[in-house]
């Protein structure tokens, strides 16, 4: 027998992603307090650290961002590395092969997160609309519950 199940009792919807403008101050502020924490902590010559702190950063801002958000994060994360980790301080430039390298590894952070995101909502959502109750047929027509109550 086949049992018909409501989809609106506890089926909850996938996250919406967070408005791009909002990720992109969250970024500014976040990205800011890290460099200064870790100029404070560490010291401003030592951009590898900066770049794995605010690489996590964009991981965790591109979980709740949309794909749009990325590119926008990646270079305001870039900004506050290249200004304000590599003396001298305040002082943006362009150093070929090696902001090129940081500007991607942080737009890949971003898209890791956000990509990371999306597959687990979605087979969150999956989870949650398939339902526990199948019926199989067997050899002779009849149909028997793979999960009988106990």
């Amino acid at each position: 027998m086949i049992e018909w199940v409501s989809l609106s009792n506890g089926a909850r919807p996938v996250p919406q992603p967070v408005a791009t403008p909002k990720i992109w101050a969250a970024t500014f502020g976040g990205a800011l307090l890290l460099v200064a924490v870790l100029n404070t902590l560490v010291g401003p010559g030592r951009p590898g650290i900066a770049l794995i702190a605010l690489s996590l950063l964009s991981i965790l801002l591109g979980r709740c961002a949309h794909f749009a958000a990325a590119p926008g994060t990646a270079m305001l994360c870039w900004l506050f590395l290249n200004g304000f980790s590599i003396p001298p301080a305040g002082t943006i430039s362009w150093a070929g092969h090696r902001d090129a390298l940081w500007l991607t590894c942080l737009l890949a952070a971003a898209l890791m997160g956000t990509v990371t995101a999306r597959l687990v909502n979605a087979r969150a959502a999956y989870r949650r609309v398939s339902t526990k109750s199948h019926c199989t047929k067997t050899e002779l027509g009849e149909s028997t519950d793979r999960f009988r109550p106990s």
